[in-house]
């Protein structure tokens, strides 16, 4: 039991730490996952002292274990397709769902047998397993790498609809040829069939599952604090149940329910989104780490180049990345309204992951069974596959993005929550500093000034959950809540925390002694902008007062204190913005690290000519003009 539960603390450190180092130095995070297993799995078992040894830990638990952990992978992936995204996409997405799936099918069987080398009905099973691209990669690569709206939304809905797709081509070709085994002269109808007709019926459990949770959750039906957990084994006793009715059509039953869910319009699922992505992060994590350190030199030896079969191998997964990927995208999406180099993105984009492995570790076991040899092959060959595609793809998709012309904006930009006399003034300046910025605002009559003045704006409430759908929050890293009412920019701000980042929400100061008890907590609020924490009244009263927006460069010789001393002494600095586009900005709490370079965003009263001649004499030729905007 003490062993037990020392492999599951480090199952995590490896996962969490992994993900951390990833999310540290911008690799894929998926490549330092299972590198970490395998170093703590073959590696250190080959040494002699391995550290983690899941099968012999945990027995007959490891399948189902990651079995259940992949369903609630799936779900929470279904949870995220809302069909409003297949305005532009939708074409896309069904040609690859259903002309890619039969082509990919094909061509994936085809290279593993000429190409691979592997026996027919294991070639014909890896092919449909070659399917899937899985949201567990995609997702995460998307989210790193910045790419346009619609291309990462054809890949994200590909990744999320394919992977029960390619468990259940697998499940087919296995029951077809188990069935010739038992029953020679057995048809291709008579197999397949049954087996569609159970997936149907998997699928309609999911989404009578999602049907009951809908009514129930706005009902008062489940209390608040048990939603989480009654959802969680509502999607595990789908899963099982349809597992039941036919090998891996739990899978189609959870991403049902979770695309149902999704479009239903349940408001309380809001809540628990947090909750949801964390636990998908943890199962990710344990997943890859328990798969990567399952693995067995002896399956590894079918991947050494310098034999005739690893040399097969390694030609294989060069025809997979060069030949049948790109090649079932262009077939799929030929004569599509897509645009060519958003057709070539998608056909180079296809990292392999969790279900990959799974399925691949599943069916693996029962082909030696039926006597196919090279059943055992498909564990170390799947794990090649993932560790190309992820290398291939994860290394590759910011450089693919930018030379397709797919990337979106590189500079961090600004979301400014309300339209007021003051936001509309920072969202000038800062679009004469060329950071991207977006105002919005539910109110089209206070939005007037930002449509003057050209700057881009949102009409629409921010809170809306249709504002995920209508607007790209994609190219904003930071947010302000600059509204006249304190209470609802901490709404915003609290909000958007966790989706941006709690250091990255700010708003203004709630003009009350630190003492009220009418107070917000600062649990609850934004970061509170200017080291002054002025509020909403105190910007509104000096900005009718004529208070304005100075910028100043820092450099070698006119550095933080020279930019201060050249401001009159009420000017209060608001932000910094460095050379790479970053926004960081001084709050009551804390004050960024000025820099060489660095313009220096400043509020201040009207200049005196006094002030304005000590700074003319002070200020190097070249840099940036302290004067109002």
């Amino acid at each position: 039991m003490e062993s037990q539960a020392l492999v599951i603390a480090l199952v995590g450190v490896l996962g969490i730490g992994a993900q951390w180092i990833a999310w540290r130095t911008g690799w894929p995070a998926i490549v330092l996952m299972l590198a970490a297993g395998f170093i703590a799995g073959p590696v250190t078992g080959y040494f002699g002292f391995q550290l983690l040894d899941p099968e012999a830990t945990f027995g007959e638990l490891l399948e189902p274990m990651i079995g259940i952990g992949v369903a609630l992978i799936l779900f929470e992936g279904g949870l995220s397709l809302d069909f409003r995204e297949l305005r532009h996409s939708g074409n896309a997405v069904w040609r690859l769902a259903t002309i890619g799936v039969l082509v990919g099918w094909a061509l994936g069987a085809l290279a593993a047998n000429q190409i691979g080398g592997l026996d027919w009905p294991v070639a014909v099973l890896f092919g449909g397993i070659l399917i899937v691209t899985g949201p567990t990669v995609v997702l995460p690569l998307l989210r790193q790498s910045n790419v346009q709206t619609r291309p990462a939304s054809i890949l994200k809905w590909e990744s999320i609809v394919n992977d029960p797709t390619g468990a259940l081509c697998a499940v087919i070709a296995y029951e077809y040829f188990r069935k010739v085994s038992e029953q020679p002269g057995a048809g291709v109808i008579e197999v397949v069939l049954p087996l569609i007709l159970a997936a149907a019926f998997a699928g309609l459990i999911g989404y009578v599952a999602a049907r009951a949770i809908a009514w129930a959750f706005p009902r008062g039906v489940i209390p608040e604090y048990l939603k989480v957990p009654v959802l969680f084994i509502v999607v595990i006793g789908v899963f099982v149940v349809s597992n039941k009715i036919e090998h891996e059509a739990g899978l189609v039953a959870v991403t049902v329910m979770g695309v149902a869910l999704a479009n239903m319009g349940v408001t309380s699922l809001r809540s628990i989104h947090p909750f949801k992505e964390n636990v998908a992060v943890l199962l990710v994590s344990g997943i890859f780490i328990l798969l990567s350190a399952s693995l067995d030199w002896n399956e590894l030896y079918y991947l050494d180049p310098r034999g005739e079969a690893g040399l097969r191998f390694l030609l294989f997964l060069l025809a997979l990345l060069f030949l049948v990927r790109p090649l079932t995208v262009l077939i799929s999406l030929l004569g599509s309204s897509v645009p060519w180099n958003e057709r070539l993105f998608v056909a180079w984009i296809a990292p392999r992951g969790i279900v990959l492995v799974a399925i691949s570790g599943l069916f693996a076991l029962r082909l030696a069974d039926l006597g196919y040899a090279d059943g055992n092959v498909l564990i170390g060959l799947s794990f090649a596959v993932v560790v190309a595609t992820i290398v291939a793809h994860g290394f590759t998709i910011d450089l693919a993005a930018r030379l397709l012309g797919l990337k979106g904006s590189s500079r961090p930009g600004l979301l400014i929550v309300g339209s007021t006399p003051w936001s509309i003034a920072l969202a000038k300046e800062l679009q004469t500093l060329k950071a991207p910025v977006m105002v919005v605002d539910p109110s089209w009559q206070r939005l007037a000034a930002a449509r003057r003045a050209g700057l881009p704006f949102y009409h629409g409430e921010i809170l809306n959950e249709a504002t995920e759908h209508n607007l790209d929050l994609a190219p904003f890293q930071v947010l302000v809540a600059a509204t006249d009412n304190e209470a609802y920019n901490a709404l915003v701000c609290n909000e958007f925390a966790y989706e941006i980042g709690r250091d990255s929400v700010y708003q203004l100061g709630d003009n009350v002694e630190e003492d009220d008890k009418h107070a917000l907590p600062e649990s609850l609020r934004g970061r509170a902008l200017f080291e002054s924490g002025f509020g909403v009244s105190d910007v509104n009263d000096r900005q009718a007062e004529g208070w304005v927006f100075r910028k100043t460069k820092l450099s070698e010789e006119f550095d933080f204190e020279d930019a201060q001393e050249s401001l009159p002494h009420e000017a209060h600095m608001l932000l910094l913005l460095r050379e790479n586009g970053n926004l960081r900005f001084f709050t009551h709490a804390a004050r960024p690290e000025p820099r060489t370079g660095d313009i220096v965003l400043s509020f201040s009263p009207p200049q005196t000519k006094t002030a304005q001649d000590r700074a003319a004499k002070r200020k190097p030729q070249g840099d940036a003009d302290p004067q109002p905007a």
